[in-house]
C-alpha cells in the first residue's frame, strides 16, 4: 500500500475440464489454473462437488496450454471417450460443452470445424501475459470465458479437441486444442502421474510458398532446421544431435506422416511418448533420407 504495507487479493475463477479417468484425473486449459492457485473445487455435470482436488501438472511450454487436475479419494467418476482428431477436416460438425460466462453450466453450443492448423496469440481482457498457441482447430460453435479447458466433441460424442481461446473482435470465432497434440501428455499422466514432454530439440521455421520462394528452399512443405544469432539451429547433445540433423535440413515427414502447416512437427511429435524412436524423412541438399532419433524428456519440463 501507499504507506508501505501489504494488501493481500484473493481472487476466483471458474473454467470447464475433462475426465480422463474413473479415479479423477482431468484436464483443462493452464490458464484456468493459474500458477499460484491455492484451492480447486470441481462440480461434475450432474451437480456433485469435489473440493479434495490438487493440480497434478501444468505444460511449461508457452504453446501447450493445458494443465492436470486430480480429484482425490474417488475411483468411479465417468471419463470422456476420446476421439481422433486428425480425422477432422473442415465443415464437420462438432458440439462445444462447458460452464459458459463461469454462470450456465452444461451449456453446450453446436457449429463447425471452419478451419485447421490456425496459429493464435492469446491472452486475458487484461492485456497481461500473451502466448503463442499453434496449430489449433477454428470452430464457429460458440465458446465464452468459462467454456475454457472444455471439450469439443464429434458427432460421435468423441473429444477431439479441448476449447481454450475465443476472438475478441469477431463473431463466432472460437480456438481449440486438437486432442491428439496432447497425447503424450495425457498418457504419462494417466501412467505415472507426472507430466513427461517429448523433446527433439531443434529450432525450425515451417516451410510455404512464401519462405520456399524467398530462401530458394527445395521442398514447398516441412519444418526448416533454422537458428538464429542467438540459438543453435539443433541443440547439442539433443536427441536431433544425436541423430544427426543439421541445419538447413527439412523434415518432412515423420514415421511417414507429412508435415506441414496444417500438422506442423510440434503436433506429429506430440503423440509421441519420452523413449520412442520416430524415423524422421528429412530433405539435405535436395535429397531425401531417412534419420531416427529417440526422444528425451524436455528440459523445460524439469523447470
Amino acid at each position: 500500500t501507499f504507506f508501505g504495507g501489504v494488501t493481500e487479493n484473493e481472487s476466483e475463477g471458474a473454467g470447464t475440464g475433462i475426465i480422463l479417468s474413473s479415479d479423477g484425473v482431468i484436464i483443462t486449459n493452464r490458464h484456468v489454473i493459474p500458477e499460484n492457485t491455492t484451492t480447486v473445487s470441481i462440480t461434475t455435470s450432474d451437480g456433485k462437488t469435489y473440493d479434495n482436488v490438487t493440480v497434478s501438472a501444468r505444460d511449461p511450454r508457452s504453446n501447450y496450454d493445458i494443465a492436470f487436475l486430480k480429484v482425490n479419494g474417488v475411483n468411479n467418476l465417468k471419463p470422456a471417450k476420446l476421439g481422433d482428431s486428425s480425422k477432422m477436416g473442415v465443415g464437420d460438425a462438432v458440439v462445444a460443452i462447458g460452464y459458459a460466462l463461469g454462470e450456465f453450466s452444461n451449456t453446450v453450443t453446436s457449429g463447425i470445424i471452419s478451419g485447421t492448423g490456425r496459429p493464435v496469440t492469446a491472452g486475458d481482457s487484461s492485456g497481461g501475459s500473451t502466448e503463442t498457441l499453434t496449430n489449433l482447430f477454428q470452430t464457429d460453435a460458440a465458446i465464452n470465458p468459462g467454456n475454457s479447458g472444455g471439450p469439443l466433441v464429434n458427432m460421435n460424442g468423441e473429444v477431439i479437441g479441448i476449447n481454450t481461446a475465443v476472438a475478441g473482435n469477431a463473431e463466432n470465432i472460437g480456438f481449440s486444442i486438437p486432442i491428439n497434440d496432447v497425447t503424450s501428455q495425457i498418457a504419462s499422466i494417466l501412467k505415472d502421474g507426472k507430466l513427461q514432454i517429448p523433446y527433439l530439440g531443434v529450432r525450425y521455421i515451417m516451410v510455404n510458398d512464401q519462405i520456399k520462394q524467398s530462401y530458394e528452399l527445395s521442398s514447398d512443405y516441412g519444418a526448416w532446421v533454422k537458428g538464429s544469432n542467438s540459438a543453435l539451429a539443433v541443440v547439442n547433445g539433443s536427441p536431433a544431435d544425436k541423430a544427426g540433423l543439421k541445419e538447413g535440413d527439412i523434415i518432412i515427414k515423420v514415421n511417414g506422416e507429412k508435415v506441414d502447416s496444417e500438422n506442423p512437427l510440434a503436433s506429429r511429435l506430440g503423440k509421441y511418448k519420452v523413449g520412442d524412436t520416430v524415423e524422421l524423412t528429412i530433405v539435405r541438399d535436395g535429397q531425401e533420407q531417412v534419420l531416427k532419433a529417440t526422444l528425451e524428456q524436455s528440459p523445460e519440463a524439469n523447470n
